[in-house]
């Protein structure tokens, strides 16, 4: 999708919706719409960060559980 697309053309992903932010080059969960912006978490938890929904894709199974396995790993490798 481009910038000049509106809004309103837009369909916003439905909460609980894993998508990848293309901007960010990062995966989340949806957690809510608020103004302009989708509030995305991590897979697996963590901090919230707001997301233009026009650089927003859904993921495909295979990538979902690629995100959430390479998650569990980086989770494992941490101290603690």
């Amino acid at each position: 999708m481009t910038d000049d697309v509106s809004l309103d053309a837009v369909r916003l992903p439905g909460l609980g919706a894993a998508v990848r932010d293309t901007v960010r080059d990062r995966v989340g969960r949806v957690m809510g719409h608020v103004g302009p912006y989708v509030q995305l978490r991590p897979l697996t938890g963590g901090r919230e960060w707001d997301a233009d929904p026009l650089h927003l894709r859904p993921l495909t199974p295979s990538e979902l559980l690629s995100a959430l396995v390479a998650e569990a790993n980086a989770r494992s490798r941490q101290p603690g």
